[in-house]
């Protein structure tokens, strides 16, 4: 593995990282303060996780394209903007930066490092719910990349504050953050047992997303075979 793999990869896992310690770190903080309202806890959560989003991005972007998400690799791959090997190697530091986040922010919190969450977060509503968070995530990448790449970083983090609120699911929209969420009793913890249906509403979302995308990005004019280039027409006074 050469010095830029290293660089890229070591990108997506401490990436992954530092969000869900915001995810799960806010999520603690603001059940602490709240006193109770979870409406309060919930603004909090929400508000971090997009502000760091932004931070993220802008600072891995560049680096590894700043995915922290094994849906967005899945849909890059899709389009073969990357390899098989890097997909693979992308989802699995995602999914240990990811542990590493959580145990990072119960140790900031001075709670028990290892657990496991009692959260139910189940049903077709929170299934419905997370396919549409993962589908208008990918959908965001991958048009806002192709239109206004120096948007993209707004453009997440702007999605996923306002997914928060109009999805029952809170929008996880990101196996790996599913996976790690499992691993905290906490505010924005979620059931084990709940954690694959998630994944499958996400899988599929991603997926559709990435389709629906390469139909609406594709080009329609027909390439140009002649030698004569169009030049703009320069205004005389």
């Amino acid at each position: 593995m050469g010095p830029k793999a290293l660089r890229k990869y070591t990108a997506e896992g401490v990436g992954t990282c530092m969000l869900l310690a915001t995810v799960v770190g806010s999520g603690i903080m603001g059940e602490r303060l709240a006193d109770g309202n979870v409406a309060i806890a919930l603004l909090a959560n929400t508000l971090a996780t997009g502000a760091i989003l932004y931070v993220l991005i802008t600072m891995f972007g560049p680096c590894s394209g700043a995915h922290f998400n094994p849906a967005v690799t899945l849909a890059f791959r899709m389009s073969n903007s990357i390899s098989t090997r890097e997909a693979l190697v992308y989802t699995g530091v995602q999914i240990l930066g990811g542990v590493v986040g959580v145990w990072l922010a119960h140790l900031m919190f001075n709670t028990p490092v290892l657990q496991l969450s009692e959260t139910v977060r189940s049903g077709p509503s929170q299934w419905i719910s997370e396919g549409v968070a993962t589908a208008g995530l990918i959908g965001t990448i991958l048009v806002v990349v192709k239109v206004r790449v120096d948007a993209v970083a707004w453009s997440v983090a702007l999605y996923i504050t306002a997914a928060y609120w109009f999805t029952a699911s809170t929008a996880f929209a990101n196996p790996a953050v599913t996976m790690a969420r499992c691993l905290t009793n906490t505010f924005s913890g979620i059931r084990p047992l709940d954690v694959l249906p998630f994944i499958g509403a996400q899988l599929i979302g991603a997926v559709c997303a990435a389709y629906f995308c390469r139909w609406y990005l594709k080009e329609t004019r027909e390439p140009d075979t002649t030698s004569e280039k169009v030049l703009p027409r320069v205004r005389e006074d």
